[in-house]
């Protein structure tokens, strides 16, 4: 299949190529970067020197799939004519995950470019959503901190073993705030510090909301996040806390050993969720597509404690990507994703 990528100079664009560049099924035939038409990719990226692309203004034709990289609005803006045409699209931006138009001019200050195909894009979160993203024609990519809080509480909220008021903690490297230059990023300013950030709300919390709920019609969560940027390159931490249902509180549900085999079970299948028995490390996901997912208890506060580990430009952005591509072709999940993490 022919692959064109839009906006292979970002983050996660770069981190696309490089999966694909091993994929037996995919090739990557034509991208683009904003402010890099004409140049050649290895002039940009030496360690993409095996690709032999030109990066151009527009995409070629004839191809089966699209990728888009770009920010929000820009994206579906570009996607218009692709979409048309009925081309495979995976967009990486937040413009087709939120159901609702409204919610997305609330959280992206913009009015989106095409609205009415909000309703037919899939959300692309394979483990919960395999059948609708095979029958799709676009994919929404989910955010990095929504994959990873998502994925860790789905089984709880799933057979509603928590109540609706749910805390997630979640920390990022800095690499998923892109590679535009900001003083919030430059080196001196992240190194050896630790820092809060969008505490009114930040954009990828509606998404979590919407499709957790999607899970449970008795249970609507209602859900403070807190973003933190750390001081490393790639990696999500999330820990999500939530009171345990009072109906499940007793000697065997409080158990870890209880909440460990929910998890297990409501994973069984996954080949990309690993449920750990010990805190995870964001190292054990660093390159791959794993998330690894951690469940426990409280015993003294009968409150669920999970903690998840991704990579967010890989699961959290371009291996999740190509997840989704393998399903819409028909195309084993694993194909391409098969790396284990890098160490150390």
């Amino acid at each position: 299949m022919k692959v064109g990528i839009l906006n292979i100079t970002g983050y996660s664009g770069i981190e696309l190529a490089r999966i694909l560049n091993r994929h037996p099924e995919f090739e990557i035939t034509s991208v683009t970067g904003r402010s890099a038409a004409g140049q050649n990719l290895a002039d940009i990226f030496p360690h993409l020197s095996g690709l032999n692309l030109v990066v151009k203004d527009q995409l070629d034709d004839g191809l089966d799939i699209v990728f888009s990289a770009l920010p929000h609005a820009a994206s579906a803006e570009k996607l218009i004519p692709f979409i048309k045409n009925g081309k495979f699209i995976v967009d990486f931006s937040a413009d087709f995950r939120l159901n609702d138009s409204k919610e997305y001019e609330y959280w992206y200050k913009t009015e989106h470019p095409i609205p009415e195909h909000l309703k037919s894009a899939s959300y692309g979160l394979p483990e919960l959503n395999r059948t609708k993203i095979a029958n799709s024609k676009i994919v929404a990519n989910p955010g990095c901190y929504s994959t990873a809080s998502i994925l860790a509480l789905a089984p709880a909220v799933a057979s509603s073993f928590i109540t609706e008021d749910v805390i997630i903690d979640a920390k990022s490297g800095v690499s998923g705030a892109g590679r535009g230059l900001s003083l919030n990023t430059h080196f001196s300013e992240v190194n050896e510090s630790i820092k809060a950030y969008s505490i009114s709300g930040h954009r990828h919390m509606p998404e979590v909301v919407q499709e957790i709920n999607k899970l449970n019609n008795e249970l609507q969560i209602k859900l403070t996040f807190l973003a933190h940027l750390i001081p490393i390159t790639r990696g999500i931490l999330v820990s999500v806390y939530a009171p345990i249902n009072p109906v499940y509180i007793n000697e065997k549900s409080t158990s870890v050993e209880f909440i460990h085999n929910m998890y297990q079970e409501y994973y069984r299948d996954e080949q990309f969720v690993f449920i750990s028995d010990q805190p995870p490390t964001t190292k054990q996901t660093l390159g791959n597509n794993r998330c690894i997912i951690y469940p426990t208890i409280d015993t003294r506060t009968n409150r669920l404690i999970v903690i998840a580990c991704i990579d967010n430009l890989v699961k959290g952005a371009a291996g999740q990507a190509v997840q989704n591509a393998n399903i819409l072709f028909g195309i084993p999940e694993e194909v391409g994703l098969e790396d284990l993490a890098l160490y150390p």
